[in-house]
């Protein structure tokens, strides 16, 4: 049994396009549809088809919107953690302040006992347009063979200015009896910057030019 045959109704001539036709699709007071010339006809299983490509394109469409919706969401997101994470300008500001002065104190407490322990050394503030700190320093006299000389010797510590950069950095330089073979430097970022590391840095770059000085010989 061939299947039944779908007419495309626009090609129909107008004389029986403006017949009575029935819900069933046959024409009132017709026995039976004559063959016509030149109307398209489409076999069932064909609209069947073209129905479910038109379901699946509009399937595709529904899942490749919600696929970029779903991108756009991801980006967003990630975007605002990491808005979150940063800091302002000005906050940076503030939290360097509050570190400078913290690692200045402990500096400034160092160093002062390390000039207890080798009587001879001057202790004074720093504070310029390289950072805030503290440094001693001595000349110790030496006469030899009728000559004299002067041995100069001298430990700075600081911490550097704020900069663009967003860093906590600290910096020691010294010099023993007139050679500067002491230079230490430490630094992280302010938003992972860990107070109690840069206390123990001082501490040990203290310790360690008071050994070199011990060692000097003076």
């Amino acid at each position: 049994m061939k299947p039944p045959r779908v007419v495309d109704f626009t090609l129909l001539p107008n004389a029986v396009r403006r017949a009575p036709w029935s819900r069933s699709g046959k024409l009132l007071r017709m026995i039976a549809l004559p063959p016509l010339r030149g109307v398209k006809t489409v076999e069932a299983k064909n609209c069947l088809t073209t129905d479910l490509g038109l379901a699946n394109l509009m399937d595709f469409k529904e899942r490749l919107y919600h696929a970029t919706e779903r991108g756009q969401q991801a980006r967003d997101a990630k975007t605002a953690a990491e808005a979150a994470k940063a800091m302002s300008e000005e906050e940076c500001r503030r939290l360097h302040s509050g570190y400078r002065q913290t690692l200045t104190d402990h500096i400034e407490k160092c160093l002062r006992q390390l000039a207890d322990n080798f009587p001879g050394f001057r202790f004074e503030e720093v504070v310029d347009d390289k950072g805030w700190g503290a440094a001693i320093s001595r000349d110790d006299l030496s006469l030899s063979a009728g000559r004299r000389e002067t041995f100069f010797s001298r430990l700075q510590m600081t911490v550097s200015p704020f900069s663009k950069y967003h860093v906590l950095d600290l910096l020691a330089k010294g010099a023993v009896r007139n050679k500067e073979s002491f230079s230490r430097n430490h630094y992280e970022l302010l938003k992972d910057a860990d107070l109690d590391s840069f206390q123990q840095f001082i501490e040990q770059w203290t310790l360690d030019y008071a050994e070199q000085f011990s060692a000097s010989g003076v």
